[in-house]
Parts: C-alpha cells; sequence; structure tokens
C-alpha cells in the first residue's frame, strides 16, 4: 500500500524516470531540475518575449510543477485555483516561483538556497491570496480578473462567471489558443521581413 504523498509522486513520473526496484527521483519529474544535463540552466520566463514553440514547453513544464507543488504542499484554491492559468497575474507569480524553485535545488547551488526559496514561498503565498481574492477565481468558478478603466480609456468589457468543469480540458484549450496567436504573430513577423 502506497501513501498518498508516493501516489503523487508515482503519477508525476513517466516510465523512463524510475526502474522497479531501483532509485526513484523524489518527487518525480516535476521537481526535477533540468533532465538533460545538454540543457540550459534555469532563467527567468518572460512570457512577453517566449515563441510560440518556447511558450508551449513552458506552459506544460509550469503546469506540471504547480500541480506538483499544490499537491506536495497541500495549497488551497484560495491560494492557487484551478483556472490560475487564465491570470496573468498569477502565472506570473507561479512561474518566478517555478524559476527560483529550480535554482534553490540545482545541484550546484548553494546548501541554504532550499530555506531562502521556502522563506519567498511564504511571500508568495501571501500574493498569491491577495490575487486569487481580488480576482474572483475559486475552486468551481472563474472569471477574467477585472480591469479598472482609467478616464479617458474605454471601458473594459465585463464577463460573467463560468463554471469550471474540466480543467485539464481547459488547460489544453488556452495554451492551444496561445500557441495559435504567437504562430501567426511570427508568421506576420516574417512576412514583414521578406516584404520588399
Amino acid at each position: 500500500m502506497t501513501t498518498d504523498t508516493e501516489q503523487a509522486q508515482l503519477a508525476l513520473m513517466e516510465p523512463d524516470d524510475y526502474v522497479v526496484g531501483g532509485d526513484h527521483r523524489l518527487g518525480g519529474p516535476d521537481f526535477q531540475g533540468a533532465a538533460d544535463p545538454g540543457d540550459q540552466p534555469p532563467h527567468p520566463i518572460n512570457w512577453y518575449l517566449l515563441t510560440a514553440d518556447e511558450a508551449e514547453f513552458e506552459w506544460f513544464d509550469l503546469d506540471r510543477w504547480v500541480k506538483a507543488l499544490t499537491r506536495t504542499y497541500g495549497l488551497p484554491p484560495t491560494v492557487v485555483p484551478p483556472y490560475w492559468h487564465r491570470h496573468d497575474e498569477l502565472v506570473w507569480e507561479l512561474s518566478a516561483l517555478h524559476t527560483h524553485w529550480l535554482n534553490a535545488y540545482d545541484p550546484e547551488g548553494s546548501p541554504s538556497a532550499p530555506l531562502a526559496w521556502h522563506r519567498d514561498f511564504a511571500d508568495a503565498r501571501n500574493r498569491l491570496r491577495e490575487w486569487v481574492s481580488t480576482s474572483g477565481t475559486k475552486l468551481d468558478r472563474d472569471r477574467p480578473t477585472r480591469i479598472t478603466t482609467w478616464p479617458g480609456e474605454e471601458p473594459a468589457d465585463t464577463y460573467a462567471e463560468v463554471l469550471i468543469e474540466d480543467r485539464d480540458a481547459d488547460f489544453l484549450a488556452w495554451v492551444a489558443e496561445d500557441v495559435a496567436v504567437r504562430r501567426r504573430i511570427e508568421q506576420q513577423a516574417r512576412a514583414t521581413v521578406r516584404a520588399p
């Protein structure tokens, strides 16, 4: 019989990540640094500048890590809600926390770096709670973060809450749309460069 933690770790692991009776990677692939020694070291992610291919990789990498984080630390939806991916403020915070984690647990890093990460994680949880509260996203319902319209600007669109029925399906659709938009921008840029 396995514990909940062991089941969560095994669910995160791919078959190639472990050998029966062999060494298991603590935390599964989501709580590891770069899997391939040829990979670049962790670096900050600027979501505005990612290509379509980079964004697709980063979305799935971040999603795996966020799922592992919520399970490992038992984070409630008031800290990390299911539709975190639909809220820029949550994406940027979680992405920064992820790259900070990768650096803190890098084999070449300082032995005290994990303590610094946990201290920063406590601060990040407070910010996440505030942004979740402000945005209005919940465990079972979501709406886009409300944007304040400044004097002279067009009023921001208002959106109704939607029920969260299948979080993973929504995430896949969200990533597909983001990647498609980035590909269109890349194609337009290439066409502009080629134009006489």
